[in-house]
C-alpha cells in the first residue's frame, strides 16, 4: 500500500514505540514522483540504503516501479490515519547526485506560480532520462603500440592507419567515418592486430579559461563590462538589464561577467531562444575562453543528455548554454545566469507546465542569491518597465562596436508601389536588390510564414483545403509536393484533381509562403546563390550550422527566411534587409502583437550592415502610418516604448496587470462547451477580477479536439493564483475526455 504523506507518521510511530508488542519499524521518507500529482507519498527505508534529501530512488508505484526523488518535507498530506506496517519498501537508491535542495525550493516555487503539480517540475528537473540508468562501458580502438604495417597495405586501411596513428581512442565508426572508409576496414585492421579494442573514458568536458583571451572595449562598453563584474562580486541577487542596439557588442560585455564568474570556480548557464542555430556564439565563445561551452537542447542524443545532466550536477560543466530547459538542470554551484534575446516568445512554454523561462531565471536567481543578465536589443515591455522603476539595473550601449550607422529603414506604400500581376516583390524592394548584387552584397528577404501558400483552392468549384484535424487551412509546401498543417502535423499529397468537382489541374495557391518568395527571386536572380532558412525546409542541426556558415562565409547571394534569421546571426556581408509582408502580425487579438511586430522587424534589419558599410532595410506595408511602422522607420524606439507602456496602462495589461487563461478541450464540441460554462458560472465573485468568456477560441479545433477558452483579468496586486485556486476548489469533476489546462500569464492567445 502507498499512501500520501502524512504527519501523523511520527505519531503512530511513537505508538507502536510504545506498544509492548512493537518492534522498531524502519523509518519513512517522503518522495516525490515525476508524474501529474501535487503530493509526496511515504515509504519506508530499506535497511543500510541512505534516503538523504535530494537522493534518487526506485520505489513501487502502482504495478510499476519508478524513479522518484526523496524531498525534505512533506507535501499535500491527507489527514487520514494509516498503519505504517502497510507502507512499501523503497527498492534502492540510484547511484546519481541527489537533487540539491534549491532545486527543490525551485520546483515547489515554480508549481506554486504556475499551479502546476509538484511531480510535473520535477520531470522537467530529471530530463535526461539516460542519466538515471547503468553506465554502460563504451568499446573503441586506436593504433597497437609497436605494430609494424605489413609490406602491402589496401589504400582504404592506410587511410584508417594514418587516421588512428595519432593515438586517439575513437569508436569505430568514428573512425571509420574520419578516415572515409567502410566500418569492414577498422574491423579487418582488428584482426590483424594493428588496432586495439580498449575502453572508451567517459567524456569530460575541457573547461573554459577565462583568462584565455582579452577583449579590447570602446568607451561605452568599459562602464557596462565593469557593472557587470561588480554585480558577480557582489555574491548576491541581482538583475541587470544590458539594452544594446544589434552589433552593440552584447555578447563580449556579459562574456566578462562570465569569466569574472569562472575566476571564482562557480557554474553559469546562458540561455538561448534557438540554441539550434548558435554556432556563431559557440565559436565566439571558444575564441575568448579556449573551449566550447557545454551545449543542452533537443536535438543531443539520449547518452549525451545523461553525461551533460550528471556534469552539471558534479561541477564538471562550468558553462551551459542551452534553451529554456537549460534552467532546470541540478547545477552544483550556480553563480550568473543570463538570458540572451530575453524578449523572444520562444522562452514561453505551452505544453504541461506553462512558464515564462525568463521570468523563472529571475526567481532562480532570487533563491540562490546569484546575478541574472537579461540582454536584448529590443528588451520586453516588463523588462523596461522594471528598469524604469529600479527593480532591475540599466545598462544602455547606444551604438554598434563597429562605428558602422544602424541601417536606414524605408517603407515601401503597396498602394503606391505594388508588386507585378503574380509576384510579391515591390518594384523599389526589386531595385534595392540589383543595387546590392552589383556592389557583391548579400541580401536577405523576410516573411514570417512557411512553406510556398498559406492557402490552396480549386478555382472551379472553390474548394479551399482544410485540416480535417483542425480549423486551420493546409499550407502548402510546393517543394516537397504535401500540403501540411502547421499545428497537428497532418500532411497529404498535393492531389492531381478537386477531391470535391474532380477538376483536374485547378489547384491554385493563395498568398506567398518563403517558397513562393524564393521561386520568384530565382526567376528574377537567375545567377544569384539562394538560401532558404527555414526549420522545416533544413533537416538537422548540423545542416542547419552548415548552411550557416556558408552564408557568413559569402558563399551566398540572397538569403530567404522566416523568423529563424532574426536571432542574432552576424553576417558580415549583408547588406540590404526586404520585410515582405510587415503587416503580417499585427492584426492579431494580442496585447503584444504591437510589440512583438516591432521586435522581430527591429531585429530583422538590424542584421544588415553590421560590418563595413550602412545597410538598408525595407518594409513592405499596406499602412505605413501604423504607429509600428513610423516607429521602425524612424528608429525612434524610446517613443514606441512610451507609447506602448501607456496603452497597457490604461488597459490595466502586462506588466500594470494580471492575466491568466483556462482552456477547456473535448472531442465533442457540446462536451467542451457544457463544461466550459459551468465553470464560468462556478467563478467566484470578485470585486476586482474579471472572468471573460468562455468563448470559442481562435483556432477552434486542434488534433480534433474543441477548444474553448476563459480569460482572467485582475489588478497587479491581486493574488491572481490564490483567486484561481479557490475557483479551481469548486469546479465540477472531469470526466472523460475534458481537459483543463491553466496558463498563468499567457503568450498565446490563439
Amino acid at each position: 500500500m502507498i499512501r500520501t504523506s502524512s504527519p501523523l507518521v511520527p505519531r503512530l510511530n511513537s505508538l507502536f514505540d510504545m506498544s509492548a508488542e512493537s518492534e522498531a519499524l524502519p523509518a519513512t521518507s517522503p518522495v516525490l514522483l515525476p508524474v501529474a500529482l501535487d503530493q509526496t507519498y511515504d515509504y519506508l527505508a530499506r535497511p543500510g540504503v541512505d534516503l538523504a534529501p535530494g537522493a534518487f530512488i526506485l520505489v513501487p508505484f502502482g504495478p510499476q516501479t519508478r524513479i522518484g526523488v526523496v524531498w525534505d518535507r512533506v507535501v499535500g498530506f491527507s489527514d487520514k490515519p494509516v498503519n505504517v506496517k502497510k507502507l512499501k519498501m523503497v527498492v534502492e537508491r540510484i547511484d546519481v547526485p541527489p537533487l540539491p535542495q534549491l532545486s527543490m525550493r525551485f520546483a515547489e516555487w515554480i508549481a506554486k506560480y504556475t499551479l502546476s503539480p509538484l511531480g510535473m517540475v520535477l520531470r522537467m528537473m530529471m530530463g535526461a532520462q539516460a542519466a538515471f540508468e547503468p553506465q554502460k562501458p563504451r568499446t573503441g580502438v586506436r593504433a597497437a603500440e609497436g605494430a609494424h604495417l605489413p609490406p602491402r597495405m589496401t589504400p582504404a586501411r592506410l587511410k584508417a592507419m594514418e587516421t588512428a596513428g595519432d593515438g586517439l581512442i575513437r569508436a569505430k565508426s568514428a573512425l571509420a567515418a574520419e578516415a572515409g572508409v567502410s566500418s569492414g576496414v577498422v574491423d579487418g585492421l582488428v584482426q590483424a592486430g594493428l588496432l586495439v579494442e580498449v575502453l572508451i573514458p567517459e567524456r569530460s568536458y575541457r573547461a573554459p579559461n577565462p583568462d584565455f583571451a582579452a577583449t579590447t572595449f570602446g568607451e561605452h562598453q568599459i562602464p557596462a563590462v565593469e557593472t557587470l563584474r561588480a554585480a558577480v562580486d557582489g555574491r548576491n541577487f541581482s538583475v541587470t538589464l544590458l539594452d544594446g542596439v544589434t552589433g552593440s557588442g552584447k555578447t563580449e560585455v556579459y562574456f566578462e561577467a562570465v569569466a569574472r564568474t569562472l575566476a571564482q570556480g562557480r557554474q553559469v548557464v546562458i540561455m538561448l531562444p534557438e540554441i539550434a542555430l548558435t554556432s556563431q556564439f559557440m565559436d565566439r565563445f571558444t575564441r575568448r575562453f579556449g573551449a566550447a561551452p557545454v551545449e543542452w537542447h533537443s536535438a543531443l542524443s539520449g547518452p549525451e543528455r545523461g553525461r551533460i545532466w550528471r556534469a552539471a550536477a558534479t561541477g564538471g560543466a562550468r558553462v551551459v548554454v542551452g534553451a529554456r530547459s537549460a534552467l532546470f538542470l541540478p547545477y552544483e554551484n550556480l553563480g550568473l545566469i543570463i538570458v540572451d534575446e530575453e524578449h523572444d516568445p520562444g522562452f514561453k512554454q505551452d505544453d504541461r507546465v506553462h512558464y515564462q523561462a525568463r521570468d523563472m531565471a529571475v526567481v532562480r536567481g532570487n533563491l540562490g542569491k546569484i546575478p541574472v543578465i537579461l540582454a536584448s536589443a529590443t528588451p520586453s515591455i516588463e523588462s523596461h518597465v522594471n528598469a524604469r522603476t529600479a527593480k532591475y539595473r540599466h545598462i544602455v550601449l547606444p551604438g554598434r562596436f563597429s562605428g558602422v550607422e544602424m541601417p536606414e529603414v524605408s517603407a515601401i506604400d503597396l498602394r503606391r508601389h505594388p508588386p507585378d500581376r503574380g509576384r510579391w516583390l515591390s518594384p523599389p524592394l526589386v531595385q534595392a536588390m540589383v543595387e546590392a548584387r552589383g556592389r557583391g552584397q548579400q541580401s536577405l528577404l523576410y516573411l514570417n510564414r512557411r512553406g510556398y501558400a498559406p492557402l490552396t483552392l480549386c478555382n472551379k468549384c472553390g474548394h479551399r483545403f482544410e485540416c480535417p484535424q483542425c480549423t486551420a487551412w493546409l499550407v502548402e509546401h510546393r517543394f516537397r509536393k504535401r500540403l501540411n498543417c502547421h499545428h497537428c502535423g497532418f500532411m497529404l499529397p498535393i492531389p492531381e484533381k478537386c477531391p470535391k468537382c474532380a477538376e483536374p489541374d485547378c489547384m491554385v495557391a493563395c498568398g506567398p509562403g518563403i517558397e513562393r518568395i524564393a521561386e520568384e527571386v530565382a526567376e528574377r536572380f537567375p545567377d544569384a546563390r539562394l538560401a532558404l532558412l527555414s526549420s522545416d525546409l533544413i533537416p538537422g542541426l548540423i545542416e542547419m550550422r552548415e548552411m550557416i556558415h556558408r552564408i557568413e562565409k559569402g558563399e551566398i547571394d540572397i538569403i530567404i527566411g522566416t523568423q529563424i534569421v532574426a536571432k542574432g546571426h552576424n553576417f558580415p556581408d549583408l547588406n540590404l534587409v526586404g520585410i515582405v509582408d510587415g503587416d503580417l502580425g499585427l492584426g492579431q487579438a494580442d496585447p503584444r502583437a504591437a510589440e512583438r511586430s516591432f521586435q522581430l522587424m527591429h531585429q530583422v534589419t538590424g542584421r544588415a550592415g553590421r560590418a563595413l558599410a550602412k545597410g538598408r532595410g525595407f518594409v513592405q506595408t499596406h499602412m505605413p502610418e501604423h504607429p509600428v511602422m513610423q516607429a521602425i522607420i524612424s528608429g525612434d524606439r524610446d517613443a514606441f516604448i512610451e507609447s506602448e507602456i501607456r496603452q497597457r496602462q490604461l488597459g490595466m495589461l502586462p506588466p500594470y496587470g494580471r492575466l491568466a487563461a483556462l482552456i477547456v478541450t473535448a472531442r465533442e464540441k457540446d462536451m467542451a462547451e457544457r463544461y466550459a460554462r459551468e465553470i464560468a458560472r462556478r467563478a467566484p465573485a470578485a470585486e476586482r477580477i474579471e472572468v471573460l468568456g468562455p468563448a470559442e477560441a481562435p483556432i477552434f479545433v486542434v488534433r480534433g479536439r474543441f477548444r474553448w477558452r476563459l480569460l482572467v483579468k485582475a489588478p497587479r496586486e491581486l493574488d491572481i493564483q490564490g483567486y484561481l485556486r479557490a475557483w479551481l476548489a469548486e469546479m465540477p469533476e472531469i470526466k472523460g475526455d475534458l481537459r483543463l489546462s491553466v496558463d498563468v500569464d499567457p503568450y498565446s492567445f490563439m
